[in-house]
């Protein structure tokens, strides 16, 4: 038995009880859901409760992120995806990068 766990009342473990000893450990079982027993939340354990409930996902950069479909040529996906991996950088993050670049320096574009 783990140190987590607690012991059924009388300090024995299930296991180790006769019928009469295990039926009285477990008589609170028996009952239906006893909800004169449960309480409000605290503020600190609503909080908990919510950070619990939240879906993992990614931390918020900016002012949030917006998922869109771009058509991009073959050969220059290849060779951004290269350059990817030789920067450790994912593939967003580059295309990222370029969009910053060019914005703040848009003379960077032939025409």
């Amino acid at each position: 038995m783990s140190s987590k766990q607690q012991r059924p009342p009388g300090g024995r473990r299930y296991q180790e009880m006769n019928a009469r000893e295990l039926a009285k450990a477990t008589a609170e079982f028996d009952r239906e859901l006893v909800i004169d027993r449960s309480r409000e939340l605290t503020a600190e354990e609503k909080a908990r409760w919510q950070r619990a409930r939240r879906k993992p996902g990614r931390p918020k950069v900016g002012k949030g992120v917006q998922v869109i479909s771009v058509s991009i040529e073959k050969g220059l996906l290849t060779r951004a995806d290269r350059l990817g991996r030789k920067l450790q950088l994912p593939r967003t993050q580059l295309i990222a990068l370029g969009l910053e670049a060019l914005l703040e320096n848009p003379s960077l574009v032939q025409d």
